[in-house]
């Protein structure tokens, strides 16, 4: 099954965040292999993909944030864009379209950033938008203040969480076709609202040469995690080799919380909405070259089939439109 398990550093302005998915990520990469059409992914694809899902599951559980967060990153290379969403219930989905020949060693660069054109977005999508209220959004190009691009998921992240949250991160990563793991430490603010001992005064320069110390400590204990080492052992092994000199306080899930899962949110009546975007006049002239209109999900592979019936009862006026419970399922 797969896990998560939060965790502070008992009296030092850290926290930290490890992930561990196994059966939610084999049902990405299998779901993908059963489609028909494109194929399972390559190796390299499937190691991008797969740490892009563990830093976004590790990313939502951090802030609390109810809605989707999504990452993305799209470029010039053979994998045009690749998506990671985790929603506040923990489930997960992840794609990627790859469009030509990719090699199973290729890195971030070959793969999304052959001509230095990438960009890595970060989308913040409330489940309760307010009227007018639009998605947060940052982007951030795929390589770093001197313009040389980054290779590896962890590294692109690091520099998006210090650019946008002035915090330090770290992130270790690692994938492949049957487990998708991360661990992230945080600096925790020594001031201000989210401060770890909830006071008011401003520290003292020595209280933030120490807390300096102490983070730079942490992470360097984190950065000596290998990556077999993540793939291969439980959440409990790795926290105990790398900070059994430290004290940990775990956060002790309660049987009602969420864990990480795979979870599509697609559904007959986004994809009805996304035929009325295409409009009558376009619907219905791929109606007479097909006689249906099919689309699949990216995500889970469902496919979605609507006739010319069901398509003419998607254009039809709002005061023609059927009661609720009579609308297609």
């Amino acid at each position: 099954m797969s896990q998560i398990q939060k965790f502070l550093f008992d009296g030092i302005p850290v926290r930290g965040v490890a992930v561990r998915l196994t059966d939610a990520w084999q049902e990405v990469v299998q779901r993908r292999a059963a489609n028909t059409q494109s194929g399972p992914y390559p190796a390299s694809v499937n190691h991008l993909l797969g740490e892009m899902t563990a830093a976004a599951m590790l990313m939502q559980s951090n802030i609390k944030f109810n809605g989707a967060l999504i990452l993305q990153v799209q470029g010039d290379g053979p994998v045009k864009v690749a998506v990671a969403e985790v929603q506040p219930s923990l489930g997960l989905r992840a794609t990627a379209s790859i469009v030509g020949e990719v090699s199973d060693t290729a890195d971030m660069t070959e793969l999304v950033n052959q001509h230095g054109q990438g960009q890595c977005a970060i989308t913040l999508d409330p489940r309760d938008r307010l009227p007018g209220q639009q998605p947060y959004q940052g982007v951030v190009p795929l390589k770093d203040s001197a313009g040389q691009p980054f290779a590896r998921v962890a590294d692109m992240l690091r520099h998006y969480m210090r650019q946008s949250e002035q915090l330090d991160t770290t992130l270790v990563l690692a994938a492949n076709e049957q487990i998708a793991a991360g661990l992230l430490i945080q600096r925790l603010p020594l001031e201000g609202e989210a401060n770890l001992a909830g006071s008011t005064a401003a520290p003292t320069d020595e209280a933030r040469a120490e807390a300096d110390e102490s983070y730079q400590h942490i992470a360097t204990l984190a950065q000596s995690l290998k990556e077999e080492e993540l793939l291969e052992l439980d959440i409990d092994t790795i926290l105990h080799r790398l900070f059994w000199n430290e004290k940990l306080l775990r956060f002790v899930p309660a049987d009602t919380d969420p864990v990480p899962h795979f979870a599509c949110t697609c559904s007959h009546e986004r994809v009805a909405n996304m035929v009325r975007t295409l409009g009558q006049e376009e619907a219905e002239s791929i109606l007479e070259d097909h006689g249906q209109i099919e689309v699949g999900c990216e995500f889970c592979g469902q496919q979605y089939h609507f006739d010319k019936v069901e398509v003419a009862q998607l254009f039809k006026p709002a005061a023609q439109q059927p009661p609720a419970s009579d609308k297609l399922q």
